[in-house]
């Protein structure tokens, strides 16, 4: 029987390469698998050998224990791959083929997937709208940090590339395409990124980073990253962003002023989610300081993209309230300037088409954008605690040794 690896959550700060079951069309029993999808059969899906698969951010905090992940998650949900087997009512997908797989699962037949809202489909998660592969509360679909998965949906779903040989090419470009290019498109399409806008984006994280690029292609004059990490910051240079280090710099108006001439910008990006820090020396953890530091910086009718989670649920947190999710924003002041907010997962679905073509006809480099590095998937452990000390790396893991 053929076997399997993958990585596995086992406890706050540690994750393991285990031996796991190979996938199947049925979905089984495991930690965090809801016991109402314990026995969904998938003929509609497909098994993958996986040849790229990345390490998120959104990992991360699962593993830092800010959630209710459970030990044994085999996690994952940035998944490119080569499929080798097909369930029986997959029509289009075949053996052979070369494919991206959204992050998003998504059935393709309820009201919300009919309007691209595929983040929130209402059929694959028993518990609320949306699901995710290897991700707490999210219905238990198996993730994809593994040699091997299996995924629902295919014929809708999958992002099958044209040529095999140019798509191994450019493979750690279009690895971006699962999750966290789309995402940062999302962030910078939802704050209303056109030519000649003035963007801030807060975190130079991968996803920050994949943002400030999606806003350079949009069109945006002038695009600002904010960190506390003076290596990610240099990162965002090395791709045309100007930089602010919130770390030395407490007043982020003031720092938009010395490079804008104007203490404000036409829109903002919020790329840093719920574990946010506060600004300035010494600092300590401030979940809302983010949306709260762009509410103040971003002029009066313009628009907040919010890529950045935001949980119901952190065990980690330091307050009762944020324990549940629930910040101290003020939300008066973006009600004052008339900001619009977009939230939530993203449709990668909506966006994954069309950047595939910029990345094969060279208009995005994503992968220089948030320096792809590749690692086994024995060395995922070291990977996700380098990843978790603030290096300016995003990881990609080879899990058959297929990149060297």
């Amino acid at each position: 029987m053929a076997t399997n690896k993958g990585v596995v959550y086992t406890k706050p700060g540690e994750v393991e390469v285990r031996e796991i079951g190979f996938p199947d069309l049925v979905l089984k029993d495991g930690p965090g698998v809801n016991p109402l999808n314990v026995g969904r059969k998938c003929e509609h899906g497909v098994i993958l050998k996986v040849i790229v698969t990345n390490i998120c951010g959104s990992d991360q905090h699962m593993v830092r224990g800010r959630t209710t992940a459970p030990s044994g998650l085999v996690l994952g949900h940035e998944i490119t791959g080569e499929v080798i087997e097909v369930g029986r009512d997959v029509e289009f997908i075949k053996k052979g083929d070369l494919v991206s797989v959204p992050f998003n699962i998504a059935c393709g037949r309820c009201r919300n997937c009919k309007q691209q809202d595929t983040h929130i489909c209402e059929n694959v998660n028993p518990d609320r709208p949306g699901s995710a592969y290897g991700y707490v509360d999210m219905g238990g679909w198996v993730g994809g940090q593994s040699e091997y998965v299996m995924v629902p949906y295919a014929d809708f779903q999958l992002l099958k590339f044209p040529d095999k040989d140019q798509a191994m090419e450019k493979i750690l470009d279009l690895t971006m395409l699962s999750d966290i290019f789309p995402t940062g498109y999302h962030g910078a399409v939802s704050a209303g990124v056109k030519p000649g806008s003035t963007v801030y984006v807060a975190g130079a994280g991968p996803v920050g980073l994949a943002a400030a690029h999606a806003a350079q292609i949009l069109g945006a004059s002038v695009v600002i990253v904010g960190d506390l990490i003076e290596e990610r910051l240099a990162q965002a240079r090395s791709f045309g962003c100007e930089t602010v280090n919130l770390r030395q710099h407490d007043k982020l108006e003031e720092q938009i002023e010395q490079i804008l001439g104007i203490p404000e910008v036409d829109c903002a990006i919020d790329a840093v989610g719920f574990e946010a820090s506060g600004h300035g020396e010494g600092a300590g953890e401030a979940p809302a300081t983010v949306l709260n530091s762009i509410m103040g910086a971003t002029r009066a009718g313009g628009r907040l993209g919010i890529p950045g989670l935001y949980v119901t649920g952190d065990p980690g947190a330091e307050d009762a309230e944020a324990k549940e999710g629930t910040l101290k924003i003020r939300f008066g002041l973006g009600f004052a300037k008339a900001h619009t907010f977009v939230t939530g997962q993203t449709p990668v679905m909506k966006y994954h088409r069309d950047l595939m073509q910029a990345i094969l006809s060279g208009k995005a480099q994503i992968a220089k954008a948030v320096n792809a590095t590749v690692i086994s998937l024995d060395d995922a452990p070291a990977g996700y605690k380098e990843f978790d000390g603030g290096v300016a790396k995003k990881f990609v893991i080879d899990p058959h040794g297929m990149l060297k």
